[in-house]
């Protein structure tokens, strides 16, 4: 799964054979070797070519740039793309492997630094791209680079509108909701409420074992509320435990808290739960709209 996620994410960024702009073929309606001495297209111009380069020029449709201009839009471009992968990455490993529920816990500090901070080169390397290919407004409502253009760009902003909405709206009422479970001091905990004790950022690290819950916060084998990197704290372990090299006697000389109980009836979640359900499978099947806008952009 992950060596296709990353195949199809380098068939993404590839140029296609063709350089040519294929917006001018299609407003001529003559063929790549009309304007290009190179019969499929790209590299130099044919005389009638540079008259219609010329004509671009003068009506603000087309934006030369200088080879320094070049080297830096080389360079943008390449952080554009590298960002745009790890950002995608992240979200499609989200789903595929953690499930939204990972952060329906609480949104880690580091898991929001890293997306602010991929939001925000992506809005600025962007903009410089969008600066340097578009000579005019005039492009972004009459040409299909420009409409397909402006549908990526609101597809982000959509992206970037749920990202604030989960961070300063969402986000303090989950870390309400765990801070309420740290403080409450119970010895018998559901499931939902040991999550919460998963032994970041100074919480308590608690699991479950055949019903009893044992606190590893200071097990020298779960630093971080991980043991191995493979099983997090605030889980049920019963089942990884049977599969695991060792007996049950590593869990047994942890200290006891309490018991794993079920939950007393039936618990509706709360709307800002739902809301931030929604926000991340949202953003999912955004990623993919944007995925497909791009192969329409670059292959059809």
């Amino acid at each position: 799964m992950r060596s296709a996620i990353i195949i199809s994410l380098i068939l993404l960024v590839v140029p296609s054979v063709a350089l040519a702009n294929v917006e001018y073929a299609r407003q001529t309606g003559k063929a790549c070797a009309v304007c290009h001495v190179n019969p499929s297209g790209g590299g130099e111009l044919t005389v009638e070519g540079r008259a219609f380069r010329d004509d671009l020029r003068a009506k603000g449709l087309y934006k030369p740039l200088t080879t320094a201009q070049h080297v830096i839009r080389l360079i943008v471009g390449y952080l554009h793309i590298m960002t745009a992968i790890f950002w995608f990455g992240t979200i499609l490993y989200v789903h595929i492997l953690l499930k939204p529920a990972y952060a329906a816990r609480g949104l880690p500090r580091g898991e929001l630094i890293v997306g602010w901070a991929s939001i925000i080169i992506m809005a600025v390397t962007g903009t410089m791209l969008t600066i340097a290919r578009v000579p005019s407004l005039h492009v972004l409502y009459t040409t299909r680079f420009g409409m397909l253009l402006m549908v990526k760009m609101a597809l982000f902003l959509v992206m970037a509108l749920t990202a604030a909405v989960t961070t300063f709206v969402i986000g303090p009422k989950l870390r309400k909701k765990r801070a309420l479970a740290l403080t409450e001091g119970k010895q018998d905990l559901t499931s939902g409420e040991l999550a919460q004790f998963d032994g970041r950022e100074g919480r308590p690290a608690y699991v479950a074992h055949d019903g009893s819950i044992y606190d590893v916060t200071k097990g020298k084998f779960w630093k971080d509320g991980s043991h191995m990197k493979k099983h997090p704290a605030g889980m049920d372990l019963t089942d990884a435990i049977r599969q695991a090299p060792h007996g049950t006697e590593k869990i047994d000389a942890m200290p006891l808290v309490g018991k794993l109980v079920e939950r007393s009836g039936k618990s509706e979640r709360p709307t800002h739960q739902k809301v931030f359900y929604f926000f991340a499978y949202m953003n999912l099947a955004l990623v993919f709209l944007i995925v497909f806008v791009i192969s329409l952009w670059r292959w059809w």
